[in-house]
């Protein structure tokens, strides 16, 4: 039976508050003996600055911004990727900067700005000096240059700050090329401050990303329930105890969290846990109970609701997994495990025609579905879906469940057409970020509208995101075949050196329009004529939606 979720709006549109984005400040002369400094100072100014109740992000979700935007980490950044950078993790201000030792005494130069991101303006301009051992003062005077006034004193800030030869043993550690030189440095850093529990859940991560779930789970065992980082430490003591499938430790990890304070993502990852350990009992719960609540709590995110179908179609109930997996797709038309395992559901509940649609969307989207497809109708649908999720999220784009809740009356086609349309309008005045916004709205109430992806895809490529570009252009094509759209991913597949792919395009663009212009000078850029193996696979031989 289908559990349906009910959004409070005026919750949904809720302002978030103010939050500052701190960049790391740039080495200018790159002096080898303050490398370190560079990240140091976006750590050590987001610190001082939450301190101070100002809501600077963290440093762990800079980190998935930068993972999410393909951007390496030590890479020079302009302002406009930085700009990109603030609205992913949900900023209203950034902070740059730049430190170097002044010729002479070896005096540190700090210098700041503060750039409101609606406006585009310098809102401070902040230069500070001192020593490096006098590291941490240095950020502090910048950091309350900045936020609002705090009766906290500098002792309190001081508090939180290790020592600072253990502090850059930590950073050396997080910058570290090798995972060995990464364990050594976090490892000094220990030794010189024992308390020092930031630096165990970073050598939890070199572990984890090594797959050394045991050695991970024992670098965040000593973190005491009196720690700053306690929840933190347990949530990720809680993930290497589900990667060692100590299903049992994991779930008592997650549940004892959960019912301190019940966020999405540790419901989401009891649900996983009661997934993969099979057996559930009453005590325990199914896991559809658990990612229901996690959607519930967390009603943006796509995942929340995959995990849904997907937990249903395992318990062999295709009505219910249709129903949540189109809810996933709702939020994530490119979702390609999404249209799949939709199409099996879609089959299972004698539905031949849409679940074919679903699964050659899927394969459109990865050549992995293919495989997928020749499995035996009993076991359609591979095992180890699921998708588990860390602690930290980035922001989801807010309201869109508001905007419906308050125009359940009007008809749906009326009220996509009017976002789309008001979507294009800012597409040609080059306001691409409302024009996001607008064309979500459209594909939330018409998931398979071709022009909106085809507008979105021309976004995302004018804006140098091209894996996202390519997505929303094959969901156009299969939505709708159009010249315009083959044109676009080809200029995608040209972007991400794919000439074979963008000749194909070009081709097919000819075949269904020769007075194509457009198509004609992509055929230029790519060069003389070859063959053209995308073409055949670029031919849309099933029927639209």
């Amino acid at each position: 039976m289908v559990a349906f979720l009910f959004v409070n709006s005026a919750a949904a549109q809720t302002p978030s508050p103010s939050r500052i984005l701190v960049m790391p400040f740039e080495n200018v002369t790159r002096d080898s003996r303050i490398f370190w400094l560079a990240e140091a100072s976006a750590v050590i100014l987001a610190d001082d600055l939450n301190a101070l109740s100002a809501n600077a992000i963290t440093r762990e979700e800079r980190r998935q911004a930068f993972e999410r935007l393909q951007v390496p980490p030590a890479a020079a950044l302009s302002d406009a990727t930085v700009i990109r950078i603030g609205q992913l993790v949900g900023a209203s201000h950034v902070l740059v900067g730049s430190l170097e030792l002044a010729t002479g005494d070896d005096t540190l130069v700090v210098h700041a700005r503060d750039i409101a991101l609606e406006s585009g303006r310098v809102q401070a301009d902040i230069v500070e000096r001192g020593h490096v051992p006098e590291l941490f003062a240095i950020f502090e005077r910048v950091a309350r240059r900045i936020a609002p006034a705090s009766a906290k004193s500098s002792e309190e800030i001081e508090r939180q700050h290790p020592p600072i030869a253990a502090f850059e043993s930590y950073i050396k550690g997080l910058l570290a090329e090798t995972p060995a030189t990464a364990v050594a440095y976090l490892r000094s850093a220990l030794t010189l401050a024992p308390a020092f529990d930031r630096a165990r859940l970073a050598l939890w991560d070199v572990y984890a990303e090594q797959g050394d779930h045991a050695h991970a789970l024992e670098a965040v065992r000593p973190v005491p329930a009196d720690s700053a980082w306690a929840r933190h430490a347990r949530f990720l003591a809680g993930l290497s105890e589900l990667n060692l499938k100590t299903y049992d430790e994991a779930f008592a990890t997650f549940k004892s969290l959960a019912d301190a304070r019940p966020t999405a993502t540790v419901l989401n990852n009891l649900g996983v846990v009661q997934v993969r350990r099979g057996t559930v009992t009453p005590q325990t719960g199914q896991p559809t109970y658990y990612f229901n609540k996690a959607a519930e709590t967390d009603p943006d995110d796509p995942d929340y609701f995959f995990n849904l179908g997907y937990a249903y179609w395992l318990s062999r109930d295709p009505q219910a997994a249709i129903y949540w997996l189109r809810e996933a797709l709702r939020r994530n038309p490119a979702d390609g495990d999404a249209h799949f395992v939709l199409g099996a559901a879609l089959a299972a509940a004698d539905n031949p025609a849409e679940a074919s649609r679903e699964k050659e969307l899927a394969k459109r989207l990865s050549s992995t579905y293919e495989e997928w497809d020749k499995r035996p109708p009993a076991d359609a649908v591979p095992r180890g879906l699921e998708r588990v999720k860390s602690d930290v999220e980035l922001p989801h784009d807010r309201g869109i469940e508001g905007i419906l809740a308050t125009s359940e009356r009007r008809d749906q086609r009326e009220l996509a057409a009017f976002y789309l349309d008001h979507g294009r309008r800012l597409f040609q005045e080059e306001n691409d970020r409302e024009a996001i916004v607008e064309l979500n709205r459209a594909l939330y109430l018409s998931p398979y509208d071709a022009e909106a992806h085809l507008l979105l895809g021309r976004i995302h490529l004018r804006n140098g995101r091209v894996r996202e570009a390519i997505d929303a252009l094959k969901i156009s094509l299969w939505s709708h075949e159009t010249p315009q759209a083959h044109v676009a991913l080809g200029e995608a597949y040209l972007q991400a050196k794919d000439t074979a792919g963008a000749r194909g395009e070009a081709e097919r663009a000819l075949a269904l329009d020769p007075a194509s212009s457009e198509a004609k000078r992509l055929l230029e850029k790519v060069g003389p004529k070859g063959p053209s193996p995308m073409l055949k696979s670029t031919v849309l031989g099933f029927p639209n939606p």
